[in-house]
């Protein structure tokens, strides 16, 4: 059969070979807290390019040091990443992957010593540390340090820049009023609350041409916070800055309770694609190759972002295959056994 799943997929100027992306992951195994690139980097993204990945989208990558998830995550805010940072990029193109890498900030659920930023000083919940609210200055140095990130990537030889504004983090704080009680420019309106993202969207796009991704978390799951509708006119904005694919996720800004089952983020995924008419990533608890094609033949979305089941299965596409009635290329060293 003709599976879309396998079919080439053009991101600008870059073409994958297949619809299949593994979606970031921390892997918080920088252990010199330096965020440099360590030998379980280069083997676990390099397995995912032998197993037949189209595009690999590297971890949350820190733009600066206290914009860390965690002090093992990998940085990119020092010229000194970058070496590291190109031999992971060339070990996954020499397999045949494209490479994509997340910038990130942790802003107010940034687990470190000393102070950490966030929109407003609301911490995360009543175990974890009260954030410093950013001034004027810090917003302007952030901002700078997401373009020096781009810098780096191009430097780098990453394809594709996805920006984290999902899952409760800085940029994700800014859009949501309910992190975002600011009484300056960046708060009040949703204009506001997006220029945050807006500024690094400009920023980035003046030093890279290549694809700019935006993950999203499209639902706050709370009555007084965002939801899909919201972020059809975020992604209509996105658009209109040239963004080329929103990669939708949800949840994870403030505690709350998830209804969680097989591709429960798809429809919002769906929602956006149609609403802002623009290509659309589906992730969450997507496991099978049936699943991943529907999702696709049904025009629900562009892409399929794959986690935890790249973690349980580096060979995730020949799975897929297989079970779609599809071949696909082995690499040559597993031919005899593909």
């Amino acid at each position: 059969m003709n599976a879309k799943l396998f079919e080439p997929y053009t991101l600008k100027n870059v073409e994958l070979k297949n619809r299949i992306v593994m979606a970031p992951m921390c892997m918080y195994s920088s252990h010199n807290e330096d965020g440099k690139v360590e030998n379980w980097h280069r083997t676990h993204y390099t397995s995912r390019a032998v197993g037949g990945v189209g595009l690999i989208i590297q971890e949350a990558t820190a733009v600066t040091p206290q914009g860390r998830i965690s002090p093992q995550d990998l940085g990119i805010w020092d010229d000194e990443h970058i070496e590291g940072l190109k031999e992971l990029v060339d070990l996954m193109k020499e397999q045949g992957a494209k490479t994509g890498i997340q910038l990130a900030h942790a802003g107010r659920k940034a687990v470190l010593e000393g102070d950490i930023l966030a929109p407003s000083a609301i911490p995360f919940n009543n175990e974890m540390k009260t954030p410093v609210e950013m001034t004027a200055d810090d917003i302007k140095e952030t901002i700078t340090a997401f373009i020096k990130g781009a810098e780096r990537a191009k430097k780098a030889g990453f394809d594709v820049i996805e920006v984290h504004g999902a899952h409760g983090y800085l940029i994700n704080e800014f859009l949501s009023p309910l992190s975002n009680k600011r009484t300056d420019e960046y708060s009040g309106s949703a204009e506001n609350r997006y220029r945050f993202l807006r500024e690094i969207i400009e920023g980035i796009q003046q030093v890279w041409d290549g694809p700019l991704l935006v993950r999203v978390s499209a639902k706050d799951y709370n009555e007084e916070g965002l939801d899909v509708e919201d972020y059809v006119v975020f992604a209509k904005w996105m658009k209109e800055q040239g963004v080329d694919l929103i990669d939708v996720s949800s949840g994870a800004l403030v505690p709350a309770r998830i209804p969680v089952f097989p591709g429960y983020q798809v429809k919002l995924a769906e929602t956006i694609k149609n609403g802002a008419d623009i290509d659309t990533g589906a992730v969450g608890l997507i496991t099978t190759g049936i699943q991943a094609e529907e999702i696709l033949q049904n025009e629900r979305a562009d892409l399929i972002l794959l986690a935890r089941e790249l973690l349980r299965d580096p060979y995730w596409p020949r799975t897929a295959a297989k079970e779609l009635g599809v071949e696909i290329e082995a690499p040559k060293q597993y031919e005899r056994g593909w």
